[in-house]
């Protein structure tokens, strides 16, 4: 009867355990969380990628992408949505591509 409290406790250590380190790692990928590489905020990304469009903006991420911490802006200008790509720590843009996948996507659109 010990050996299964015993077992049981051990399996609920072991599962807390796993849970918790999982939990941390995931924290430590938040891109967000980490800005020491940006020396530029949101907002002046965000007006770098507009004014290269000529749009505005619908959604703005931190991340780090091939090595290098950027701001990825998604500029909807008329019917055209642009991802831009803005240096963090120069605020220049990097490049400006269409998003086809977010091009006219009537599943977004409200009734």
């Amino acid at each position: 009867m010990r050996q299964k409290i015993y077992a049981a406790a051990f399996v609920s250590l072991t599962a807390i355990a796993i849970g918790s380190a999982a939990y941390a790692a995931k924290s430590a990928e938040n891109d967000a969380l980490d800005r020491s590489g940006a020396t530029i905020g949101l907002t002046q990304a965000i007006t770098a990628a507009e004014q290269h469009v000529g749009g505005k903006a619908s959604k703005a991420e931190y991340e780090r992408h091939k090595g290098q911490w950027v701001f990825d802006v998604e500029v909807v200008k008329d019917k055209q949505v642009m991802d831009v790509t803005v240096d963090a720590t120069s605020g220049k843009v990097i490049a400006a591509i269409e998003d086809k996948a977010d091009h006219d996507d009537g599943h977004d659109k409200a009734d």
